[in-house]
């Protein structure tokens, strides 16, 4: 099975992304505008009439924002958990009940021919959860917006043959910057985002000649930059004494515009 994935936009201004297997596709997470997916689709070469279902990870307005007019306008069912729904469904988030999925922690279900999985994240929405891909004999694991890696999501992380992860801030950054106190505790807690060196730490223990794609994600815009974060992964993997096997690619996801396509 031929498979293909790309970033539309990730960060904290919004994230999207697109898995597909060459004849359809899902979008995970609608955190731009339906117009702007529509747009960097076709710029893409994928029509929209392949997209199958929306997966949303948690209900940040970065996860969701174009989430009631593009179910709406290309009528596409949207896949979270029951805990997440409650929580989306609101009087400003108009939903259709037509185009509303509940699928539960850790049991899979089929659409547009992967075999997925939700599993929980520890992010401070009311639930939060990352989602595992099984194409054939290739995985894929996105979990973004997470304060540390449990167990639990360790597990999926490192079943991955393509992996998009959270590197959202550069500790220095983050504590000599001009966030206030009490937001600058938030994003560092347990139940925040990922700092540069927490994902590069984590990276260079399970790395393996299976983890051929690295996704550097939802990168943060005051308090991170693609260099730092890059750099802090390839001096881990050096100072580990790590070097890639010439197969492995490392990338780090754009905030505004779609990502290459990663073809495997």
């Amino acid at each position: 099975m031929e498979l293909n994935f790309c970033s539309l936009s990730s960060g904290s201004s919004g994230n999207c992304y697109y898995l597909g297997n060459g004849l359809h596709g899902i979008l995970i997470d609608v955190g731009i505008s339906a117009t702007s997916i529509r747009k960097f689709l076709k710029e893409m070469d994928i029509p929209i009439n392949s997209i199958e279902g929306i997966l949303v990870t948690h209900n940040h307005i970065d996860h969701i924002r174009g989430l009631e007019v593009l179910s709406r306008k290309y009528n596409l069912p949207i896949f979270t958990t029951n805990k997440i729904w409650e929580s989306i469904l609101t009087p400003k988030n108009k939903i259709s009940p037509d185009y509303i999925r509940k699928i539960h922690l850790k049991q899979e279900f089929h659409l547009a021919g992967f075999d997925i999985e939700a599993f929980p994240v520890c992010h401070d929405a009311p639930e939060t959860i990352g989602f595992h891909f099984c194409g054939g004999e290739k995985k894929i694991t996105i979990t973004t917006d997470l304060g540390h890696i449990c167990k639990t999501s360790a597990h999926y992380i490192k079943a991955a043959n393509l992996l998009v992860i959270e590197s959202n801030y550069d500790e220095q950054m983050l504590i000599k910057g001009k966030y206030p106190e009490f937001l600058k505790a938030r994003i560092n807690s347990d139940y925040g985002h990922l700092g540069n060196h927490q994902t590069s730490s984590f990276l260079a223990d399970i790395i393996s000649e299976n983890l051929i794609n690295i996704c550097l994600a939802h990168l943060s815009q005051n308090n991170n930059t693609p260099e730092l974060a890059l750099n802090t992964l390839y001096n881990t993997f050096l100072d580990r004494g790590i070097i890639l096997n010439g197969h492995q690619r490392i990338f780090v996801l754009n905030r505004n515009v779609p990502t290459e396509m990663i073809r495997f």
